[in-house]
């Protein structure tokens, strides 16, 4: 299959081979753009018909992102004639579908409403939306401040917990607002309860903006500062989103950092899972800024998506890349995937229909490309979101020289669960691919691969089933030991108060949820939970992830974008700093990651090519008023060495996924290695497939060992420098070394 992908292709090479100011390292000059054929064209053009389709009825059917409730609501308002329990819960629920929209003014009005009617009612008259109201009134007047001050005044402390300095909100009216509501709601709930505990902590996150905490609060009310803040040393990596011109204003979406337009450069690839939207390809100048380039890229009507992944599908040298949509929306979210073909310089076609992968369109936002039958080119598992709802079992499509089948019923993978995850890993140490699948709840499921064709459940024998509500998933290795690790997010469900357990954890009260589980691997097969031995045993609802080294010490950190739909849901977004895979400490108030708005896509790249690692974060909620812009988090630097590999496949797949690293070197006088897989990351957000090598205080690489799994085969190279980008192409005995040029990133704004 791969020389036919192969003769279908102009004799080129991805862009790792050029840099700004510098001249291609061993490949030659790249092609020309190529033009999309008639039938590329006609899978486009039917791609963006059904898209403009599904935008034009978003507004009237879907439920999380339309209008349709409120005329009907306000209909009912203008009906009422007198006050009664009923017409309280009108007002109620005009104010919440207000708040889903973004109209916090009128949401805080209708609320306050609502609760003047209850006033005038007698005990027993009284509905049940009474008890939750305070809490509510609460929550809308929150986000009336953060309309106010957080959007509308922008700063790059804004919503950064804890909340100081630029963070300050200046329009007091909501979060005083806010503060008196939440004080009753706490005031009135059991003690330790749900109600108690998110009440609680959303009373101090108001006292914050006001920058009255934590004085301005009672003994029981207060959180103790130390509880908040955190131990280990660390730097602060400033947001400069703004200054580098990717800050945007979205919903909740995917994002890849990758170089799509082969200038040596790594780009930014970005989604909204609104279907009015549009997708958003930002081009690096090479001087610390982002240009929008989207017009004339043929990303032109591309619109939703909660996820994207890039791959070279069809080995041509060019990165392309896969959005996901209709994730949560049962059966409104049958939606078409987009496969997008990079015909060269970032110029797209979508290909979808013409290559086999728009029908079904199912409910999904968990993608992952593998060669699983090691046959030289790549294949695709789509995880799909089956439930009551909607019957949506998960496919896996093999391809077929550029073209894509289903064979998921016969490889024994379609799931038919709610998968909210999807990683590949070969863990046991066959050289093929095996399979985990993260699914809410429900047992997840790890596909051990037969090496046949199909694949065995395994998730039983090897104890990964776990945790129950789960989310984001993915092999790595953290302890570079050399066998395959497992970290899988946990995702607390509740339809009310799901910040409570997030809370409890904080405080050190039990949080009644599981804990997500880093399932450490022996590299046989077997696997052993030590998440709360290495410091990883809290509650925090990641829904974006990703991992990478910040400070090039070889041991792989995360990053988790936190949060849910609710209004409520204002808690941080989590860093963890890998302590030499023995521990985990967490060092989001200390380097500046807490956002406290919702996070979704994340990926660590050196976006500045200065040899440490950036972490750019798309945030932005679920519902139409839960906008918020981007984050780019410059690294400070730590003075550690080391090494960037792009490996370019021949007989394996050209871009390397599933191909194994191994760094060996010395650091004084201990020797040590560090060991890596070809993949994008985590499951939700996507790393450069060139892969980042922190090697400590080494002063060079005793010895380099890459692993193809296609062939088995090996190539080792010795004594090699660091601080350089390496390209190794699949049976060559020399390496090129990629001529880089570095700059700041956000230009001069730190």
């Amino acid at each position: 299959m791969r020389r036919q992908l192969v003769s279908m292709a102009l004799a080129c090479t991805a862009g790792a081979a050029w840099s700004q100011g510098a001249t291609a390292v061993g490949h030659g000059a790249l092609r020309a753009r190529a033009e999309p054929s008639a039938a590329e064209k006609a899978s486009h053009e039917r791609m963006l018909a059904r898209l403009k389709d599904i935008a034009t009825r978003t507004d009237a059917e879907n439920p999380w992102l339309g209008s349709s409730a409120i005329p009907i609501l306000e209909e009912e308002r203008a009906r009422m004639t007198n006050d009664s329990g009923h017409a309280a819960e009108v007002l109620f629920q005009l104010g919440v579908n207000y708040l889903r929209l973004g109209r916090a003014d009128e949401a805080v009005a209708s609320l306050e409403a609502a609760r003047a009617v209850i006033e005038r009612l007698k005990p027993e008259e009284r509905p049940a939306i009474t008890t939750d109201l305070s809490f509510e009134l609460g929550v809308a007047s929150l986000r009336l401040a953060e309309n106010r001050n957080c959007i509308a005044r922008h700063t790059s402390e804004s919503c950064v917990f804890p909340i100081r300095g630029g963070g300050l909100h200046v329009d007091k009216e909501g979060s005083e607002k806010a503060v008196r509501y939440l004080r009753e709601a706490f005031a009135r709930a059991p003690e330790k309860s749900p109600a108690w505990l998110a009440s609680r902590w959303l009373l101090n996150i108001a006292h914050m903006t006001l920058g009255t905490w934590p004085e301005g609060l009672s003994p029981a009310e207060r959180i103790d500062p130390k509880a908040l803040e955190t131990s280990a040393a660390f730097p602060r990596f400033p947001d400069v989103a703004e200054a580098a011109g990717v800050s945007g204003f979205n919903l909740a979406g995917g994002a890849i950092a990758e170089d799509f337009d082969g200038d040596g450069l790594l780009d930014l690839l970005l989604s909204d899972w609104d279907p009015r939207s549009q997708a958003h390809f930002f081009h690096s100048r090479g001087d610390g800024t982002f240009a929008d380039a989207t017009e004339g890229s043929g990303l032109e009507g591309i619109g939703g998506g909660l996820d994207m992944v890039q791959a070279d599908y069809d080995d041509d040298g060019w990165m392309d890349a896969l959005i996901l949509r209709g994730a949560w929306w049962g059966s409104f979210g049958c939606h078409p995937k987009s496969l997008l073909r990079n015909l060269g310089g970032a110029r797209f076609v979508d290909v979808t229909y013409l290559t086999g992968l728009a029908e079904p369109g199912l409910p999904t936002q968990a993608g992952s490309f593998a060669d699983y039958d090691l046959d030289g080119d790549l294949d695709l598992y789509v995880g799909n979101e089956s439930d009551q709802r909607i019957d949506a079992p998960s496919q896996l499509f093999r391809n077929d020289g550029g073209t894509f089948v289903d064979v998921a019923v016969a490889a024994g993978v379609d799931n038919k669960r709610f998968a909210k995850g999807a990683a590949w890993g070969d863990y046991d140490g066959d050289r093929y691919p095996d399979l985990y699948v993260s699914n809410l709840g429900t047992r997840n499921r790890l596909y051990h691969n037969k090496r046949d064709g199909t694949f065995a459940h395994a998730a039983g024998t090897a104890g990964v089933t776990g945790p129950t509500d789960s989310f984001a998933c993915w092999f790595w290795d953290y302890d570079n030991d050399g066998a395959l690790d497992l970290y899988v997010t946990s995702y607390y469900q509740s339809m009310t108060y799901r910040l409570a357990p997030v809370v409890a954890s904080v405080l050190g009260l039990p949080p009644g949820t599981e804990s997500a589980a880093l399932y450490k691997g022996d590299g046989r097969g077997g696997f052993r939970n030590v998440a709360a031995e290495v410091g990883l045993g809290g509650v925090y609802l990641p829904m974006g992830s990703n991992f990478g080294d910040l400070d090039n010490d070889g041991f792989l950190d995360f990053y988790l974008g936190t949060g849910y739909p609710g209004y409520d849901g204002i808690f941080p977004n989590v860093m963890f700093w890998n302590r030499g895979g023995k521990r985990f400490d967490d060092v989001t108030t200390a380097g500046g990651f807490g956002s406290l708005q919702k996070g979704h896509g994340v990926a660590f790249a050196d976006l500045d090519y200065d040899g440490d690692q950036d972490v750019f974060e798309e945030m932005g909620g679920a519902y139409p008023g839960d906008g918020f812009r981007n984050l780019l988090f410059a690294n400070p630097g730590f003075g550690n060495h080391w090494m960037r590999v792009t490996l370019v496949g021949v007989t394996s797949v050209r871009c390397a996924i599933g191909a194994d690293i191994v760094a060996e070197f010395h650091e004084g006088e201990a020797v040590r290695s560090v060991h890596r897989q070809v993949t994008s990351g985590s499951s939700f957000g996507a790393n450069p497939l060139t892969q980042h090598l922190g090697l400590g205080r080494a002063t060079k690489v005793d010895r380099l060992l890459i692993s193809w799994p296609t062939t088995g085969r090996r190539q080792e190279f010795h004594d090699l420098p660091v601080d350089v980008h390496l390209e190794i192409t699949e049976d060559e005995a020399s390496y090129r070394v990629v001529a880089e040029k570095s700059f700041r990133i956000g230009g001069d704004v730190r």
